[in-house]
């Protein structure tokens, strides 16, 4: 059974710092590409950034570039995303997914919340 599970969320102050963490089971991890996407409250699911599953090849939504960083251990099967400078409108339930273009499999999701 795959399963997909997210981690790392909370309450932080703009301008800070968090990293959500992904762990990932059920499958092999090390040969899929991996997606974070959010969804922010009352609005629809955002891409956010997505990493090849050799973790050399990375993609940003415009709206993150410079600020996140998606990274992967193949080893501990587990996906990353740093944020950074951290925004209000960064406040959403960050899920990760299985996948970069079609995403099959999805976690139950983390919030973050970015308030002061």
């Amino acid at each position: 059974e795959v399963q997909l599970v997210e981690s790392g969320g909370g309450l932080v102050q703009p301008g800070g710092s968090l990293r959500l963490s992904c762990a990932a089971s059920g499958f092999t991890f090390s040969s899929y590409a991996m997606s974070w996407v959010r969804q922010a409250p009352g609005k629809g699911l955002e891409w956010v950034s997505a990493i090849n599953s050799g973790g050399g090849s990375t993609s940003y939504a415009d709206s993150v570039k410079g600020r996140f960083t998606i990274s992967r251990d193949n080893a501990k099967n587990t996906l990353y995303l740093q944020m950074n400078s951290l925004k209000p409108e960064d406040t959403a339930v960050y899920y990760c997914a299985r996948g970069s273009r079609y995403l099959d499999y999805w976690g139950q999701g983390t919030q973050v919340t970015v308030s002061s």
